[in-house]
């Protein structure tokens, strides 16, 4: 499967690459600077700002694996009208690095994570940003798309256990209680979903356990 990863040099994204990689897929990093790259991989030198869609709809997926500051709400937004508008009517899957954030902890689904009295001020921007560009692709038609939300703790050091559990739109927590993920596991649910396609124009959770 031919893969382009947006941030692909980023923390999440180099850990997806690397997954994507190691089950033989055609991966390409679609970064504006290639001399961050780690991996001998395909290189589409782009800003994420100025992609098309002949730049895009060649790829059978690309994964937007973006990330901005936290206090930066507009980039996340910007950066999915984007590819929305690159990707609408094509055959290429548009799978979204997602936050959170947006995670409903009521049955009711009435108060999403963001809302809670504990979300910490400093990343609400960031959080905001994603919660619209998840709203954006729900009310978008014409677009495949999967949206992909961590666990609250979303751990770059945490060890590859090689299982995780899913969810659909509600927070869940693992056997001691908690929501968490590490990068490495995120990125087997990413590269299992790709390849799976069980989560066509919706969006799911993953958490896993500390090992």
């Amino acid at each position: 499967m031919h893969i382009g990863i947006i941030g692909a040099t980023g923390k999440a994204g180099k850990i997806i690459l690397q997954e994507a990689k190691d089950r033989g897929h055609d991966v390409t990093a679609i970064v504006r600077n290639p001399s961050k790259l780690e991996h001998n991989v395909n290189i589409l030198e782009r800003d994420i700002y100025n992609l098309t869609r002949d730049d895009l709809s060649s790829f059978d997926v690309v994964v937007n694996a973006f990330g901005t500051a936290p206090d930066q709400e507009q980039p996340h937004i910007e950066v999915g009208h984007v590819l929305s508008d690159a990707l609408q009517g094509t055959e290429t899957r548009l799978f979204i690095v997602g936050g959170a954030a947006s995670l409903f902890v009521d049955s009711d689904k009435t108060t999403q994570l963001i809302d809670t009295p504990d979300f910490p001020d400093e990343i609400k921007p960031m959080a905001r940003g994603q919660v619209k560009n998840l709203d954006a692709l729900q009310n978008t038609k014409n677009l495949n798309w999967t949206f992909l939300s961590p666990a609250v703790e979303f751990d770059p050091a945490g060890s590859r256990t090689g299982s995780y559990q899913k969810g659909k739109d509600n927070l869940i927590t693992n056997k001691d209680g908690d929501s968490y993920i590490s990068y490495a596991d995120y990125a087997i649910a990413v590269i299992d979903e790709i390849e799976n396609k069980e989560h066509t124009k919706e969006r799911f959770t993953v958490i896993g356990e500390r090992n």
